[in-house]
Order: C-alpha cells, then structure tokens, then sequence
C-alpha cells in the first residue's frame, strides 16, 4: 500500500462532499454553550445521533457510532498538534512525524530492535558531527569573506561524513520489514489508510472490515507506546524532497508560502507545515522523538469510531488496549497574535509559469460570531457556476480560467480569507485584481439578493445530508469538531446558525473586513527561460 500524505484541499475532494463544515470555515460562537446541554436550541438530526462518548484516565477522548450498513468501520484518529505549535528551528517536525509513525514500532518491522538501535547511535553520532561542519561553514571568516578554496574543504569534509551517515542508515535497513504496518493492516482488508498534517494537528484514519476493528486498537496502542523511527535520515531526506517538489520546483505552492509569510509577520500561521529547508536539515531524531513523547500522548487525541459496532464491545477493547498509555503535556500555548495590518503588503515571486493572484484579508477565527457570515461571503463569491466571481471571471467576461476562495490555515486562531484566480490570455492579473474589488465593494454597498442568500442555504442543506451519510465524513467531523471545541456537538450547531445568516450580516461584514489596508496581494509573474 503506498501512504501518501493529502493536503485538506484534496481532503476536501476525496470526501466528495462530506466534509465537515469546519472546512467551509465555521464553528460555535466564541462564549456560546458548547457543553453537552447544548445552545438551547432544538437539537438538529446531527445533534441527536447517538454518540457514545467515554473519556480514559489517560485523557483520550473516544466517540463510538454505531452505524447499520456495509460491514465496515472507519477510524480517525486526531492529534491536537500541527505545525502552529512549531518554532523556527524545527518546523515541520509534525509533518516528518506522520511519515515516522507509519515505520513500525518495537515489534512490527524489524527482524532486530536492538541492532537497529545500535546503529541508530552511530548513525546520530555522525549526523552531530555534521551539524559541526554545517556550523563552521556558517561562522568560519574565510567562508562569510568568498573564500573559496575554505569552502572547498569544508565540503570535503562535509560530504565524507554524508557518506558515512548514508552506509550506516543502508546496514540499519537490513533489519527493515519495509512498508510491515501497512500490510498487516492491508492483509486484514483495510482501506483508505493515510494521514494529513494541518496546522493545528495531524490524522490517521483508516477503514477496516467489522470483523477485524479489534486489530486497529492493537496496532494503534502499539504505535502510540512504542514507536521506532528507523530510516529517520532517509524519511527527513523524503520530506525535504516532498517540500522540493510542492514549494521550491512548484509555483503553485511557492506562490502560497510567499502569500502567508507576507500576510502573518508575527503568528505562526505564516509558517510552512511541511517547515522550511534548513530546518528540515538539521532536525537531530533526538529532537522528534522528544517532541513525540511530550505532546503525542493520549490525552491530546481523539478518536472516532463510526460503523457497524457493537459500542460495548469496542469500549472494551479501548479501555484494554489505550488506557494503560500514559498521558503527555499539554501542546505548546501559541502566544503570538497576529497585530492589525495598517497598510497593504504586496509581494511578487517571478518564474516560468503562467501568472497567477492571491488576495488575503485577515479574518476572525473560526469561533467569532462573524464566522458564519464570512462562510456565505465566501460561497457567494466562488461557490460554484453561478457564484458571483466565477460567473463574471470565468463564464461572462472570460478573464480568469478560474477563482477560489478559502479561509486558512486553521481554525482556531484569526484566519487569512483567500481568494485565488489564475488570468486566461491575454486578461492579467491586474485585470482580475480590479473585477474582485468590484465585486467584494458592490456585496458591501447592497448586500447580496435574497435568492443568492436562499442559494447558498441550500447548498448547506445538500452538504450536510452527504456528511451524514459517510462513515469516514461524520468521523473525520466528530474528531475535529471534540478536538477543536470539546464537544462533537458543536459543528452541527454551526449548520443552523449559518442557515440564519441574513443579506445585512453578509453586507456588513464585506464592509467590516475587506478593506485595502487589511489586504495582502500575492502575485505570479511570469518569467520566461530567456529572461523575458
């Protein structure tokens, strides 16, 4: 089974229309109820399902839910962690840690632990040499002056030390059962297994045959208690390779991070989740693994289970095989705060590539009274053919070959509202900048119609049915929703008050928040090879 690691935008369209409403950027009002009384309000269909909620001693949170139908049965597993929770000197250490946890454990893929673990201190004896190396190449006076033949012997040196590392890593890989974990899932029926990092956490999630769940808590308690992270250079070196290939050799995803380190000079929602490359370089497997054991405990996850169960028999096995784990620290506290912007940012990046545009407007975070409104806006504005901007970009004046708009890259904290749309020759992006204020002035001079309103209710409406009827959907939403908010509740108590959302909410908060100096403009020039 190849295990790829999905952006929630392909998330997004995998679940073909059942993701949660925390994706179209909503959640409970800051201060609302969110406890399991709920908001006072009659209880919608989602709020009435019959959710088995069981808390461990350990701090796991777990939600069962008996589903009739196919004999199968999902499971997503959330940690509170992502990339938010990084500093700068070890970004995407989350990211590297989805791919390690999918490398075995103690007693699955391995033939001998303990030769593994022998060379795994030689291996991290020679990587602090050469963390050695990299700093004197940093601070050495005749490198910093251009010296070219001290650099020369430092990379001598370098690259010997690289090569030792590189043998020691290929005599650990003879004790290797390569890909072990995902065929014994593989060999039991499973499907769908992956994982994604986000800012705010990271998910396994994997579906199963009813008649083999139990091996899922075996395997999960496993590799929660005793993870090994072999081939750790090699995996760092596949990360590294990843971020090449999405950001550095992608415009796309070049243009994005350039995007978000304009938009946020203070918060961390400016950093990459997949981190930066010389953090990536020099990341000691010392350090993951005690990031890992600090704050991937049981007591920051959640777990969902949806299907054909037998709850009293799934709580046994959850109280059997995670319980014993012992809790971790809480995640770092995130106390940055993005201040107000005072004036627009702009920035360009040039490459051979069409052009391309990014608009951002900070926004509230997801449980901001606003949120709801903001949610419309957006769906007004991009929310299929007849939406305002893809029916003027797109069908009538043929300018853009086509617009999107997000809210990102979390949700717990204030957010960057994001529209994108790539020119069709010969329109520019200037051309499309100018339609996109017009459009987004116009919804905060008259508010949007009654019927675009009732549109997008509808849209909801259709959305929600879907969520309900995927088990992956409903326990991808129930494990976000407890993590984000402690309560599952909580995102289906978000469906009705968008539903309530009015034309002035809509109108008011296009004029609250989408002025030039709160604005950040990224743009795509295009470059051609011959320098034109």
């Amino acid at each position: 089974m190849t295990r790829l690691s999905v952006s929630p935008r392909n998330l997004l369209k995998g679940l073909l229309g059942t993701a949660p409403l925390l994706l179209l950027g909503i959640g409970p009002l800051a201060g609302q109820e969110t406890a399991r009384g709920g908001d006072g309000a009659t209880p919608s269909l989602g709020e009435r399902l019959p959710v088995r909620e069981i808390t461990l001693g350990n701090g796991m949170r777990v939600l069962l839910l008996r589903r009739e139908g196919a004999p199968t049965v999902s499971f997503v597993m959330r940690v509170g962690v992502g990339g938010v929770h990084e500093h700068l000197g070890t970004t995407g250490v989350a990211h590297l840690l989805e791919h390690l946890l999918f490398k075995g454990t103690e007693s699955i893929g391995t033939t001998d632990v303990g030769a593994e673990r022998r060379l795994f201190a030689r291996a991290d004896s020679v990587h602090e040499r050469l963390l050695e190396v990299r700093a004197r190449e940093a601070t050495h006076p005749d490198v910093i002056a251009g010296d070219s033949l001290a650099r020369a012997e430092i990379e001598a040196g370098r690259l010997a030390l690289q090569a030792e590392l590189d043998a020691i890593e290929d005599s650990a890989r003879t004790y290797v059962e390569s890909n072990a974990f995902d065929r014994v899932l593989s060999r039991a029926g499973a499907r769908g297994l992956n994982a994604t990092t986000t800012s705010e956490a990271t998910s396994y999630f994997v579906e199963l045959p009813a008649n083999r769940a139990e091996l899922f808590f075996a395997l999960e308690a496993d590799r929660m208690a005793n993870p090994v992270f072999r081939e750790f250079y090699t995996e760092r070196d596949v990360v590294q390779e990843e971020r090449r290939m999405r950001v550095e050799t992608n415009p796309g995803g070049a243009l994005y991070e350039a995007h978000m380190d304009a938009a946020y000079s203070v918060h961390p929602y400016g950093q990459p989740v997949v981190g930066y490359r010389s953090d990536l370089e020099t990341l000691r497997r010392s350090e993951v693994a005690a990031y890992y054991r600090d704050y991937y405990g049981p007591n920051n996850a959640v777990l969902a289970v949806v299907g054909d169960i037998d709850p009293d028999e799934v709580e046994g096995w959850v109280r059997k095989y995670l319980e014993p784990i012992p809790a971790g620290r809480e995640p770092p506290v995130v106390y940055a705060r993005e201040p107000s912007q005072r004036g627009e940012r702009r920035v360009e990046i040039h490459w051979d590539a069409e052009p391309a545009l990014r608009i951002g407007w900070h926004v509230p975070a997801v449980s901001h009274p606003d949120a709801a409104a903001l949610a419309v806006f957006s769906t007004l504005l991009t929310g299929g053919r007849t939406a305002r901007l893809h029916r003027r970009l797109v069908t009538d004046e043929r300018l853009a070959s086509a617009v999107y708009s997000s809210m990102g890259p979390g949700d717990r904290y204030p957010r960057l509202f994001q529209i994108d749309a790539t020119p069709l020759h010969p329109a520019s992006t200037v051309d499309l900048e100018s339609v996109i204020y017009e459009e987004v002035a116009r919804l905060a001079a008259e508010g949007p119609a009654a019927d675009e309103v009732e549109r997008v209710r509808n849209q909801i409406e259709a959305a929600a049915v879907r969520r309900l009827q995927s088990n992956f959907g409903l326990a991808l939403q129930l494990a976000d929703s407890e993590s984000l908010f402690g309560d599952w509740r909580a995102t289906f108590r978000s469906t009705r008050r968008l539903r309530s959302v009015t034309a002035e909410d809509v109108q008011r908060v296009a004029g609250l928040y989408f002025d030039e100096a709160n604005r950040t403009v990224a743009t795509l020039v295009t470059t051609r090879g011959d320098g034109s």
